[in-house]
């Protein structure tokens, strides 16, 4: 009787490591699920997370040069082809909703388009400068000209702002990328049936009073 327990004993703790052997087997020959995502950031002058404003100041002179870097990261499992576009609004600016996956309503001043591999970075230079950021007579000051990364860009009727405020104004850069299914670019990515977006905004003050 007792060695039939003891038989029955050594059973059961074979069994039970069995178990735990097939179990962990099964969980390291198993491709785990992949999460499909995308990243967008920007880094300051020395590609760091700080240092985005000549002398830590977001008060920016006309033709003052101001240097960051844009990046994207592709994790979505197979390549993609991506679009950074740039805005330019003021503070009462409509920004992206995350909720509604919509972009935000400031006008389009320049995009930048490039296919990622799956798991690429994808990271540029992005230098600009105002070039003309004039008083009107309303008592408002209006951003007229830029220049990004050696290209002009006249902005009509660009954002004004009141003299008399600190005269705060934003770049807002999204993420878009090209949906295969509907043949055109769309805000963000879809993954798992979900709307998912990313974007960034950067503010600065244009010096008050430089004609």
């Amino acid at each position: 009787m007792k060695l039939t327990r003891r038989v029955r004993s050594i059973l059961q703790i074979f069994v039970v490591f069995l178990v735990i052997f097939e179990s962990g087997a099964y969980v390291a020959v198993t491709p785990r699920p992949h999460e499909s995502f995308m990243e967008l950031y920007a880094l300051g002058a020395t590609r760091s997370a700080y240092d985005y404003y000549p002398n830590n100041s977001t008060y920016i002179q006309v033709n003052e040069t101001v240097r960051w870097y844009l990046g994207t990261v592709n994790e979505m499992g197979s390549i993609q082809l991506v679009d950074i576009r740039v805005r330019l609004g003021s503070p009462t600016t409509q920004a992206p909703n995350d909720t509604l996956a919509t972009p935000s309503s400031a006008p389009l001043i320049a995009e930048y388009k490039r296919f990622i591999l799956d798991n690429e970075t994808w990271e540029m230079p992005f230098v600009w400068q105002i070039l003309n950021f004039t008083k009107l007579s309303n008592g408002y000051s209006q951003l007229e000209s830029l220049k990004i990364n050696n290209v002009t860009y006249l902005l009509q009727d660009g954002p004004t702002c009141l003299v008399s405020t600190s005269c705060s104004f934003r770049f807002i850069i999204e993420l878009w990328t090209w949906n295969v299914e509907s043949a055109e670019y769309q805000i963000g990515w879809l993954s798992e049936n979900e709307h998912r977006i990313a974007w960034l905004q950067l503010w600065f003050k244009p010096v008050p009073g430089v004609p």
